[in-house]
């Protein structure tokens, strides 16, 4: 049996271990979470740390590494673990640049005709808002770093747009990340997740996917990580996947590559679908959350054979299938979430809520006792369902949600409503 090392501590990598787990792998999670730890072991270690992570990968027995959040990316685990011969499944730091700077992603996107929104870059806060005034407000507003989910604000009105500005480049509330900051045009339309495994030159892409990032039904509220997803988009898609990989995909590869840092791992692209065609938003340099706790149930195929080949000899003869099934996941949320999480509320219904068929839970911010854990973070878990059709995955998604309880639980009531399937 194969051993395998997933990195990271939230419902995204509880989602690849048990994936993983499926397909027989031995798989151990580190840091991984109180919840996390109810079915599979757990080992600490800072995920950041590339030479912790090397000396755990060892000791373990390791085939294959999997580094599931963006910072240890950028921080270079990736890096430390192919110095030591470690398979790691994940981009270099200079590759992870793509999600790590946003001005840097935008200037790829130029580079090779991408199209995405037209944008501005600033570090002058009176500069920023003399151009969120000439636009009336209606702009995003990107730091340019990472800011743990807290970094984009999505205006449609000066107020809100100038808000945003002073607070990066005035009050410094984001810190380094956003010392210098991005202006964007602000576009309509729907918004889709594109995915593809990749191994520096080739790629297999993934089931397109739909998440929902206001905190509040009918999107409204506040930016958030993300309060859940469906998968595939409930709305038609006028795009075959493959036609938004050749726009979003590949020529991205190429301008890595031509910068002298090819891209090995999950490139996310994140997509616009605007009325004069699709646009990229951005890029990330993993596997989404909460759109992977989807995508492993959909995907057909060795996920974790693929993972492997695309770190080690390449693509080629590894094939992923799309499983024509329906899937939504539900975040439940602490109080306070996104801008203060309320943290220490014994959380309950979690053994009747993973009993039930067709529906599972995954964890993200739990700690304590994994019999009887405590929230720990933002999002605190995700309640996944899956079925042949769109209302049956969502009505298993929210029964098992609604089983759940904590002090202030928040979610959304409309992931997956609507749509035309």
């Amino acid at each position: 049996m194969k051993t395998a090392l997933v990195i990271g501590a939230g419902a995204r990598e509880h989602a690849i271990a048990r994936r993983l787990a499926g397909e027989g792998w031995a798989v151990t999670c580190a840091p991984g979470n109180a919840g996390i730890a109810r079915s599979l072991p757990c080992r600490p270690v800072d995920a950041t740390d590339g030479a912790a992570v090397v000396k755990l990968a060892r000791e373990i027995g390791a085939a294959l590494v999997v580094v599931g959040p963006e910072a240890p990316l950028v921080a270079g685990v990736a890096d430390a673990l192919c110095a030591a011969g470690v398979p790691a499944f994940g981009p270099s730091a200079a590759a992870a640049r793509v999600e790590a700077s946003k001005i840097f992603a935008k200037e790829l996107m130029d580079e090779a005709r991408i199209p995405t929104a037209s944008w501005r870059a600033f570090d002058r806060p009176e500069e920023a808002l003399a151009h969120a005034r000439a636009l009336h407000g209606r702009v995003v507003v990107k730091a340019d770093g990472l800011a743990a989910g807290k970094g984009v604000t999505v205006s449609q009105e000066l107020a809100s747009a100038e808000e945003a500005i002073v607070a990066a480049l005035v009050r410094h509330d984001l810190g380094e990340a956003g010392r210098r900051i991005l202006l964007e045009e602000l576009l309509p339309g729907r918004e889709l997740s594109l995915m593809a495994v990749c191994d520096r030159t080739t790629y297999r892409l993934l089931p397109l996917a739909q998440d929902y990032k206001r905190a509040h039904d009918g999107d409204r509220g506040p930016n958030t990580g993300g309060m859940g997803a469906v998968s595939p988009p409930p709305e038609t898609v006028p795009y075959a996947a493959e036609q938004l990989a050749e726009l979003a995909i590949a020529p991205m590869l190429a301008a890595l590559a031509r910068r002298g840092s090819p891209f090995r791992g999950v490139l996310y692209a994140g997509l616009m679908l605007t009325s004069d065609g699709p646009r990229v938003l951005e890029y990330n340099c993993r596997l989404g959350d909460p759109e992977t706790q989807l995508l492993v149930e959909r995907v057909e195929g060795e996920l974790g054979e693929a993972f492997l080949a695309a770190a080690t000899a390449g693509l080629l003869g590894i094939t992923l299938r799309e499983r024509e099934l329906w899937a939504v996941g539900v975040v439940s949320a602490a109080e306070g979430y996104p801008q203060r999480p309320r943290l220490g509320d014994p959380v309950s219904g979690l053994d009747e809520a993973e009993a039930l068929p067709g529906a599972h839970l995954l964890y993200a911010g739990l700690a304590g006792d994994p019999r009887r854990p405590v929230t720990a973070g933002g999002r605190v878990l995700n309640a996944v369902g899956v079925g042949a059709s769109l209302a049956e995955a969502r009505e298993r998604a929210y029964r098992a949600s609604d089983l759940v309880s904590f002090r202030g639980r928040q979610l959304r009531r409309d992931i997956g409503g609507g749509g035309n399937r």
